[in-house]
């Protein structure tokens, strides 16, 4: 049984009615949050099963992106606000409601957020955690926790602030107003808009694409801007350049310069 097999079983496993779970092509793992009835708020029964796959799935050597969407024409309206009414805080810490999107965080495989309709809340949250938002037309994304008496919990101010800068962070923060999928493109929220119904299918291409680049250089991509963005930038550049070096003692730095030299397609084993 192949590692493609295993993962692709695994994922299988993993699905549930709220949260689906699949291998959409060879590498890439599509997670879809399942509540159309409730524009697929999220619940912690929903986030702990998007944590669960997220975490094992990232594991299996075959798996090498993931997509995040949402059923039914919506992304993810936001938190189910009817159970986290009466939360306390010792059960906030009890329950780990940020669960998910620690988990999310932590990924070392790329994640790519395709949006349609509403991004709002922890739904805007969520579509933060990944490295890549495809958002159609009609998308609309929003941190409105303030107009509810609390403000975001789960990054929406920090990851907010770092994608799109102070002034359009407290803008959208304080006022909780929504802003279309062009101001969001404009602003630098959104990596690209595509039509209705397609963010889904440009979501998957963009995915299919990164699992067949060399793995090593995509791991070191990721961890080299995640850990680069909030440090002095000598540092930065300094985590860079040890990272570029490092990748020349890889069998997949000799097949792409040879490749290329030799004028061909490269094969990249990941080694």
């Amino acid at each position: 049984m192949t590692h493609e097999t295993r993962a692709a079983e695994r994922a299988a496993a993993l699905s549930t009615e709220i949260v689906h779970v699949e291998e959409s092509a060879p590498g890439v793992i599509r997670v879809t949050i399942n509540r159309p009835e409730r524009r697929n708020a999220l619940n912690i029964e929903v986030k702990d099963r998007v944590a669960a796959a997220v975490s094992e799935l990232e594991q299996h050597p075959s798996v090498r992106a993931f997509v995040i969407t949402g059923a039914g024409g919506a992304f993810v309206a936001g938190s189910d606000v009817s159970e986290m009414a009466d939360l306390t805080p010792v059960e906030h810490t009890l329950r780990v409601t940020d669960r998910m999107f620690s988990a999310l965080r932590d990924c070392s495989k790329p994640l790519i957020a395709a949006v349609e309709g509403y991004a709002l809340g922890g739904g805007c949250e969520l579509a933060l955690c990944c490295d890549m938002i495809v958002a159609s037309e009609t998308a609309r994304f929003g941190q409105p926790e303030i107009l509810l008496g609390v403000i975001p919990g789960a990054g929406g101010t920090q990851r907010l602030l770092r994608a799109v800068g102070r002034y359009q962070a407290m803008r959208m923060l304080l006022t909780g107003a929504r802003i279309s999928a062009t101001e969001a493109h404009t602003i630098g929220l959104v990596s690209e808009i595509v039509a209705d119904g397609d963010a889904l299918k440009r979501a998957d291409e963009i995915a299919e694409d990164v699992a067949r680049m060399p793995q090593l250089a995509v791991a070191a991509i990721k961890e080299v801007v995640r850990y680069g963005a909030d440090v002095p930038l000598d540092t930065a550049l300094l985590l860079e350049r040890r990272a570029f070096q490092v990748l020349f003692d890889s069998q997949d730095q000799k097949e792409g310069m040879r490749a290329f030299l030799e004028k061909r397609p490269p094969v990249y084993e990941g080694r």
